[in-house]
């Protein structure tokens, strides 16, 4: 983990501070304008965050705090979001429910990499990508870049990919709502199964109910969880390649985020935390996951996304369509509470 200097971070999360505020300027003046929220304030701060950056530039000055507003807050909203998700809220699917995330994020691994491998792409650029598409994004691309020995420029390749297709589902999935005949809960699950990012499927679920975005944030959160197993097995396929450096802390397996999420959600569950705790919780968690939102837009050129080459990008494509496939299967098993 990077050590944080105070002075270097205050620059860059200010800048992602100031588009969360024009975010949420901008959903004060569509429901003023339309008498309803549109495009949420999450989405509206990932858009503004990505046209920042394309066409003006990000400044060295301002990288330390886009990535520690990416990163460090963006882990604490997540914790803090444990505490809005009760257990009662998977105990119908249960080990179903996870049976059912294992195997999808499996299966897509299986269809990415071999997707990617028909279009040409090199052994470990598919892989990255496959990671990516299946697992968490951007996250999973940067834990298994070291593990496979992975180049900068596939990193920064798949990365950029990501990137792109996981803006551009967030933005066109809650409009598409009311066509997919889902309930609010069949929908998260679909969020939380298909959209690559935590804060993404935030942004992709708040527009439509509080149960979508409980039971979202719950089923991404498992796929997350397969982050561990999935760089075990890239591990012992590197095999006697691995070099004893190169071994990746638990930290890294099993984030501390994703630790606190379930510590805070069994406090949820047990009636721990009071009531007033509990709004505050939900509030900071909102304000700081619209932040790191922010920062994730900021992170991302346009040019350079269409610079990183068409194959990825369709290999991407193909692998989001058969991750959404495979999410329908699933929902076809998994009964709605």
């Amino acid at each position: 983990m990077p050590e944080w200097s105070i002075l270097k971070i205050i620059p860059g999360l200010c800048v992602a501070a100031l588009i969360t505020l024009a975010a949420q300027a901008l959903v004060l003046v569509e429901t003023f304008l339309l008498g309803y929220e549109l495009m949420d304030g999450l989405v509206f701060a990932i858009v503004l965050g990505t046209l920042f950056h394309t066409v003006a530039g990000l400044a060295p000055s301002l990288k330390a705090g886009v990535v520690f507003s990416a990163t460090v807050v963006l882990e604490i909203a997540i914790v803090l979001l444990g505490a809005s998700v009760s257990i009662a809220t998977i105990a119908d699917a249960g080990g179903l429910m996870i049976g059912i995330v294992a195997g999808t994020v499996i299966l897509s691994l299986l269809a990415s990499y071999g997707l990617c491998r028909m279009l040409g792409l090199p052994d470990q650029l598919a892989t990255l990508v496959a990671c990516g598409n299946s697992i968490c994004g951007n996250s999973a691309i940067v834990a298994a870049a070291p593990v496979i020995g992975a180049r900068s420029d596939d990193v920064a390749a798949s990365v950029a990919f990501t990137a792109a297709l996981g803006i551009v589902v967030v933005i066109l999935l809650p409009p598409l709502f009311p066509f997919f005949r889902f309930s609010e809960w069949q929908y998260g699950a679909f969020a939380g199964m298909t959209v690559y990012a935590v804060p993404q499927v935030l942004a992709a679920t708040a527009p439509v109910g509080v149960a979508s975005v409980q039971i979202g944030t719950l089923v991404k959160l498992l796929r997350v969880l397969m982050l561990g197993p999935v760089i075990l097995l890239l591990r012992l396929k590197k095999g006697s390649n691995s070099r004893q450096g190169d071994r990746l802390p638990f930290g890294r397996l099993v984030p501390w985020f994703i630790v606190g999420f379930f510590l805070m959600m069994c406090l949820r569950s047990l009636a721990v935390i009071p009531g007033n705790v509990l709004d505050v919780a939900k509030s900071g968690s909102t304000v700081l996951t619209t932040v790191s939102m922010a920062a994730l837009g900021l992170s991302v050129d346009m040019r350079t996304v269409f610079a990183s080459g068409g194959r990825v990008l369709l290999a991407g494509m193909l692998s989001l369509a058969t991750l959404g496939m495979l999410s329908v299967l699933g929902l076809a098993i998994l009964h709605s509470p």
